[in-house]
């Protein structure tokens, strides 16, 4: 497993799971358009400087352009606006730990459309993952309830889309797609929002602002490079901490009840990262000749290209590789798309 990556992924759980008990209050103030845009232009703030200062270049956007739309409507624009409004009819607690189904709906487009390898390991995790889910809603039997759960479920649908897509990105850095994001998606649903009810007060604004820059922004931008070194469905597997990062603070900040399936579902949880932690698998493979743009050091797949004089060990630039064939241990990463039976 790419340590990098992993850590990455990690940390973009924490700050992702972090922001579901803060924006929970919010929902119940203003309308879902308005706080879906908010989070979104906040995390478009957070990356601004570095994209305003260098834009990617044409060709990479004509390049990526369906790919980077997919995830602009679909991650940016729609599945925030259904989080929200799930928001509104579930407890922090419970939409945080429904948003473990985004790791299941990942890694089955992952694996059924995208053709990414999962192996059994992964394929394990995920039951895990997906127990620990059953479990932890099987208890919520109001319509309402029931109706929050399905929009969330809905969320994590068009985030699991969202996740497949960007994973595939390589000529565009992970700050600018989340940049995109921000500003086209978080725009248009805030003038949506602002059309249809009244604004937020100030400091609402401020604070949506705030969790959007981190819990969104930051932790995006983690989030795509770090799928970049795992593959998508690996890198949703580590991000599934998210929930329970999110179902803590509930605890904690507002006095949610710890209950024992909670309880069952951390160690279940656990328990499949633990499995997809050492996932990998080895076959001879053939790279075809590519240009892109990538994090990357000088191991066997970049052995051939000029180095940057003074780069630091993992570095990005633009950079060409011949084709080439061997066998090694491997993960679906930019360098191993190779599709599987």
């Amino acid at each position: 497993m790419n340590r990098t990556g992993l850590l990455r992924c990690a940390a973009a759980a924490v700050l992702f799971g972090a922001s579901t008990p803060l924006a929970a209050p919010l929902a119940r103030d203003m309308s879902a358009p308005t706080l879906a845009g908010l989070l979104y232009l906040g995390a478009a703030l957070a990356v601004a400087p570095q994209n305003l200062r260098r834009l990617p270049a044409r060709a990479a956007l004509r390049t990526n352009g369906p790919r980077l739309a997919t995830a602009v409507v679909v991650g940016g624009a729609v599945g925030p606006v259904l989080l929200v409004l799930g928001l509104t009819r579930t407890s922090a607690a419970s939409a945080s730990l429904l948003l473990n189904l985004e790791l299941v709906f990942t890694v089955l487009l992952a694996g059924w459309f995208f053709r990414e390898h999962i192996g059994p390991r992964v394929a394990a995790g995920t039951a895990l993952v997906t127990g620990g889910s059953v479990l932890l809603t099987s208890a919520g039997t109001s319509p309402e309830v029931r109706l929050g759960a399905l929009l969330v479920a809905a969320a994590c649908l068009c985030w699991a889309i969202d996740n497949c897509a960007t994973a595939n990105v390589d000529r565009l850095t992970p700050s600018f797609i989340t940049f995109a994001k921000g500003t086209i998606a978080g725009g248009a649903n805030l003038a949506i929002g602002l059309a249809i009810a009244a604004p937020p007060s100030p400091s609402d604004t401020l604070l949506a602002l705030a969790v959007g820059s981190v819990g969104y922004g930051l932790s995006i931008t983690l989030w795509v490079t770090g799928a970049r070194d795992l593959g998508a469905a690996r890198a949703q597997i580590v991000f599934s901490a998210a929930p329970f990062v999110g179902v803590t603070l509930a605890w904690a900040l507002l006095a949610e009840p710890i209950t024992w399936p909670q309880v069952l579902a951390v160690l279940l949880l656990l328990a499949g990262i633990g499995l997809v932690v050492r996932s990998g698998h080895e076959h001879e493979h053939v790279h075809e000749p590519i240009e892109h743009v990538h994090e990357h050091r000088h191991d066997a797949h970049h052995a051939g290209h000029r180095p940057i004089a003074d780069a630091p060990d993992r570095h990005s630039h633009a950079h060409r590789h011949e084709p080439q064939r061997h066998s090694h241990p491997h993960l679906p990463d930019l360098h191993h798309r190779h599709t599987h039976p």
